[in-house]
């Protein structure tokens, strides 16, 4: 198998996480965004959606979007589950999983695309060109300041995002604070059990990932 990454991004990010708390080592191709590489022909060829991460398998079949991959990933190495354990568990995590992934990892990638002078044409991922809109800036920023609220509570009585286990749910919600912090939006000094919580992660040997 072949992981195609991005080392400046977030998205993959999360991918490199989940596979460094699995112990997965995979040989990894480097896809240089700024100069639009994903939007070449031979990168077409693996995405046409045009973004990172893919996984390759041996058999050709490729797999894009963060999810997916680590779906495939969680069911051909299973230990340990990152996805939840039984029926419940696993609806609560991918509940949790989305929630964030909307109202914080998605609300900062709403931001920065929306504002930073070197995505000018390019406010969405993908292929087609679509222009900077400065509103959704300050929407991005209320709905990450959300985020950071629900964070904080959901983490008031739990250890992890979904309880005593680290699991998607939490990368998800890590990356999306460290996506927040490099937007000048960090943890408030009053949210203390998220900030319990981010000190936790951070720590984690996957966070270098």
């Amino acid at each position: 198998m072949r992981f195609y990454d991005c080392r400046t991004a977030p998205s993959p990010r999360r991918v490199r996480i989940f596979m460094a708390e699995k112990g997965i080592e995979l040989a990894t191709v480097q896809v240089n965004l700024r100069h639009n590489e994903q939007l070449g022909d031979a990168f077409k060829q693996l995405n046409p959606w045009c973004t990172v991460p893919v996984l390759e398998l041996d058999d050709g079949t490729t797999i894009s979007e963060v999810v997916a991959v680590c779906r495939y990933l969680e069911e051909t190495y299973p230990d340990p589950p990152l996805m939840g354990v039984d029926a419940k568990d696993k609806a609560v995590v991918a509940m949790w999983d989305h929630r964030f992934e909307i109202e914080g990892f998605l609300a900062a990638g709403e931001m920065l695309r929306n504002s930073a002078p070197g995505l000018k044409g390019r406010a969405l991922t993908g292929a087609a060109s679509v222009e900077q809109i400065a509103a959704l800036v300050e929407r991005g920023r209320v709905r990450v300041r959300r985020f950071l609220t629900a964070l904080d509570e959901q983490l008031g009585d739990n250890e992890f995002v979904t309880g005593p286990r680290y699991t998607i749910a939490d990368i998800t919600a890590q990356v999306a604070t460290d996506f927040a912090f490099r937007l000048d939006l960090p943890i408030r000094q009053d949210h203390v059990h998220a900030r319990r919580w981010y000190d936790a992660v951070s720590q984690r040997s996957s966070a270098a990932a």
